[in-house]
């Protein structure tokens, strides 16, 4: 059996759900300090044929607070302009209707942290495209190994899962070593995203955007193969 630990981002690029299909389980590493400038609480969209943020503020947002301690800035004024933005970036887009009704759906419920949205982003989508890996959230499952280094507490997470291969994305490479894994019984491999050209309407394709880009221009048929597109190190 197969994991990955991940903390939770709003709505990730294809990587992320590359990286979720690659396993049997998924853990969202919400009980983990937030990153600012990260891509928890923000992601890229397409806006006139380059890249712009849409983020979600959060209430004095800071890296000495965990991510499911992080909330939200109840405004729904915020909201309401990010509906607006994705609206004017897309409502041109082959897939628009289905596409903005489950945006909206996940937009307008009400969330009191930023781990609770980033989290419902990617379920809803995982459920939209059909992935069918076992979702968890480390603050709720009772691991209570907080205070471990990075590497033995990702290894302890495994474990209690019942697991024993662990992947993780292509960043942590130069984080964590295979044969410290290997030595605990856990087998650790890399995964490294293939971001292919889809049918973006662009002069030159823009890769790494959120997977509502994607989700915008592609049938579901072919975003299931494009979670194919990744190689293990």
């Amino acid at each position: 059996m197969s994991i990955a630990v991940m903390q939770p981002y709003f709505f990730p690029y294809i990587g992320y759900f590359q990286l979720i299909n690659a396993v049997d389980t998924f853990v969202f590493y919400d009980d983990v300090n937030f990153i600012k400038r990260g891509w928890i609480n923000r992601n890229n969209i397409l806006v006139n044929q380059q890249p712009s943020l849409i983020s979600i503020s959060c209430v004095k947002p800071s890296q000495n607070v965990l991510i499911k301690d992080t909330r939200i800035l109840q405004d729904r004024s915020m909201m309401e302009r990010l509906k607006k933005t994705i609206y004017h970036a897309y409502h041109k887009s082959v897939n628009f209707i289905e596409v903005n009704q489950l945006f909206k759906e996940i937009i307008d419920k009400p969330h009191e942290s930023i781990s609770s949205l980033a989290i419902e982003s990617v379920t809803k989508v995982t459920e939209f495209i059909g992935i069918t890996t076992k979702f968890k959230i480390s603050s709720r499952e009772g691991y209570n190994n907080i205070e471990m280094n990075k590497e033995d507490r990702l290894i302890d997470i495994v474990k209690r899962e019942g697991c024993a291969d662990y992947v993780n994305m292509i960043g942590g490479i130069n984080l964590y070593d295979k044969t410290y894994f290997g030595e605990r019984g856990v087998n650790l491999n890399f995964l490294q995203p293939e971001l292919k050209p889809y049918s973006q309407p662009t002069t030159e394709f823009v890769p790494g955007l959120s997977v509502l880009d994607l989700l915008m221009h592609e049938s579901k048929e072919n975003i299931v193969n494009i979670l194919k597109n990744y190689t293990l190190k």
